[in-house]
């Protein structure tokens, strides 16, 4: 079978690699072409484009490289009649993966979404057009399915959350080994800075993360940069920067300043104390403000529905309160509290094997 996914960010690469890993075990004669990265490429598909070259962050950034956009659904859409997939898999990515699965239903392209957009948190009048546009809908987090079900009578299957696989079949190794491979000192605590994957947002997290270090000089900060970021971003910084490392960085960690995003929820599963640090152009900001309804913005806070991890938004995230909340939850109660909340969150996420299970029904669906 012939499979065309979509994915445009670094998580959507990552979670589209094991899917891919499974779906060829279990339909080895599959050919792939995708949009994504390095670990898809890795697991033998034709990478049309990498992610690095579609991730836009915030309103205000969207819209200054719309006609890139637009170029881009127009080619992509080019390439999908070209390839001629027996099913479109989309994962997450929904300002762009929405558009492809409108005009792929009207081609008769059966549409397959793994990681839902969400729509819970804004613009939940795409509820309509998911509706209408995607044939298979999988779902990673429990308070989705209900969503989907109750509210909007959309079917899901919800499959559990592969990060789950991903991180509980992750082997550290020595934290010497670690700590001399990227020439870290010998024995200051590890604290992980973790500022995001995308230019705009690494730009502006980088500053106050870093004058927060400066007030710890008995722990040793180091920055996970994601490894498409240009080098220049990082030069002369008074931390330390790893690559490719990000796992292992969170395996030794004692606590994480962390970028909103998935890496919440990677850094609580490798039960890494946390607070949780966001900022964006005020304007995208403004917007935002308006069209977000949510409570919390990490995944930690909303699959648990409470305040377990601080968050620190604009204005809030800044050096001082940093430095407070890093105090707080490298001893004593507050970070036992984080710990406590981090195994009440393993039990929502549900079982191992999102990877497997969300294959599994794709290719019971292509076949029948």
């Amino acid at each position: 079978m012939k499979y065309y996914i979509i994915a445009g960010e670094a998580s959507g690469d990552l979670h589209g690699a094991n899917m891919l890993k499974a779906l060829k075990e279990k339909d080895q004669n599959t050919e792939v072409r995708a949009w994504g990265g390095d670990r898809m490429k890795a697991e033998g598909a034709t990478i049309v484009k990498h992610y690095r070259e579609l991730a836009f962050m915030g309103f205000w950034e969207v819209v200054k490289n719309l006609r890139i956009i637009l170029k881009n659904i127009h080619f992509c859409k080019k390439d999908i009649s070209a390839f001629k997939p027996d099913a479109l898999i989309l994962v997450d990515y929904p300002g762009f993966n929405l558009r492809i699965a409108e005009w792929a239903k009207a081609q008769r392209i059966p549409v397959h979404y793994y990681i839902s957009p969400q729509v819970w948190a804004w613009k939940e009048n795409r509820v309509k057009l998911m509706a209408r546009v995607i044939d298979y809908l999988y779902v990673i987090l429990p308070f989705e399915k209900p969503f989907f079900e109750n509210m909007h009578r959309i079917p899901v299957d919800f499959v559990g959350h592969p990060l789950l696989d991903e991180v509980s079949h992750f082997d550290a190794g020595p934290e010497t080994e670690f700590r001399k491979e990227n020439k870290l000192p010998a024995k200051k605590p590890i604290i992980a800075l973790l500022p995001g994957s995308r230019t705009q947002e690494v730009k502006k997290m980088l500053d106050v993360m870093v004058e927060t270090a400066k007030q710890f000089t008995e722990h040793c900060f180091v920055v996970a940069a994601a490894p498409h970021l240009s080098d220049s971003l990082f030069e002369e910084l008074p931390v330390y920067v790893i690559r490719n490392s990000t796992y292992k960085l969170l395996a030794h960690a004692k606590a994480a300043l962390v970028t909103s995003g998935t890496a919440t929820l990677e850094t609580a599963l490798f039960e890494v104390p946390q607070v949780v640090c966001y900022k964006t152009s005020n304007i995208s900001y403004a917007i935002g403000k308006q069209v977000v309804k949510l409570p919390y913005i990490s995944l930690v806070n909303l699959i648990l529905d409470k305040d377990a991890i601080p968050e620190r938004i604009q204005s809030s995230c800044n050096p001082k309160q940093l430095t407070t909340d890093l105090s707080e939850i490298l001893t004593g109660t507050k970070r036992h509290a984080q710990l406590e909340a981090y195994k009440s969150l393993k039990e929502k996420l549900g079982g191992s094997g999102a990877s497997a299970a969300v294959a599994q029904l794709i290719v019971e669906r292509t076949h029948a």
